[in-house]
């Protein structure tokens, strides 16, 4: 539990996913009936840009550095936008969203989330963030113990974010036996499972463990910023969808290539997949 998210806070990973999770939110409030969502590595809600550690890696810059304050690339990215917005309403970028603040933007009154978080000092910053919002509820918790405690919510409608640091060598096994046992928990719930792309192998393997398990309609998103050719770096950021909202793969095929264009890259590119098509 060494991982700090704050060095990488809104870095091209972070734009590439959390602006996907804002089109799923933004899908699910069309729709008047309530929704819940539960984060299982939800962090501590958001990230001051101008803190220590992030400038230490400026990660950021080359992020949503190069949003802000330009149009947007593609109009599927305004709901994401947006809720960078809503955390910087003087103009000057400050502070980043993590997953917790783009969800809590999306919240309507009937809706809630669950934020579950292991890191003990992390957890204590969630709450803090969070506290006396009755529309969500934070746990100091194992992220795949979440899934058997939380799921399936009373509301039937929803989205599971599943977005590991990746500090365990099994992280990618771990994540394909927690989404087939929350599937069969939920099978009508939108999952959302993060990636990053160092060793493509290791991608593969993962994304075959999902396919083995039978889990119909699993929609792949990935953008790569470098060509593929070392695991020493991050290459680029993937996303494994579950029950993905109608057209939400035609909105990321014109989206994610204009994201590209807009990010700096030494190469890579957008890439919109099925794995596993609807079931007939």
């Amino acid at each position: 539990m060494n991982y700090r998210h704050i060095f990488h806070a809104g870095n091209p990973a972070d734009v590439m996913k959390h602006a996907v999770l804002a089109l799923i939110l933004d899908h699910l409030r069309a729709k008047p009936a309530p929704f819940c969502v539960l984060d299982t590595h939800a962090g501590i809600g958001r990230y001051d840009l101008t803190s220590e550690p992030a400038r230490k890696t400026a990660e950021s810059d080359d992020g949503i550095g190069r949003l802000w304050g330009r149009p947007a690339p593609h109009p599927g990215l305004a709901p994401y936008l947006d809720a960078v917005q809503a955390l910087n309403p003087d103009g000057a970028l400050r502070w980043y969203p993590g997953s917790p603040r783009i969800a809590r933007a999306a919240l309507r009154p009937q809706d809630r989330m669950v934020l579950v978080e292991l890191h003990p000092d992390d957890a204590r910053s969630l709450k803090s963030e969070f506290a006396d919002d009755r529309a969500v509820s934070v746990h100091q918790s194992d992220a795949y113990t979440a899934l058997k405690a939380h799921l399936p919510p009373k509301e039937k409608r929803g989205l599971v974010l599943i977005d590991p640091p990746f500090e365990q060598p099994d992280e990618f096994a771990r994540m394909a036996e927690g989404l087939a046992l929350a599937h069969r928990r939920w099978s009508t719930g939108i999952f959302a499972l993060w990636y990053p792309i160092k060793e493509r192998a290791a991608v593969w393997r993962f994304q075959d463990a999902v396919e083995k398990t039978g889990i119909p309609k699993v929609l792949i998103a990935e953008l790569t910023w470098h060509p593929e050719d070392t695991h020493l770096r991050l290459n680029g950021s993937g996303l494994l969808i579950v029950n993905p909202p109608w057209k939400l793969d035609e909105t990321l095929r014109a989206m994610l290539p204009a994201l590209h264009d807009a990010l700096p890259s030494t190469g890579g590119g957008a890439s919109v997949s099925w794995l596993t098509p609807e079931a007939s």
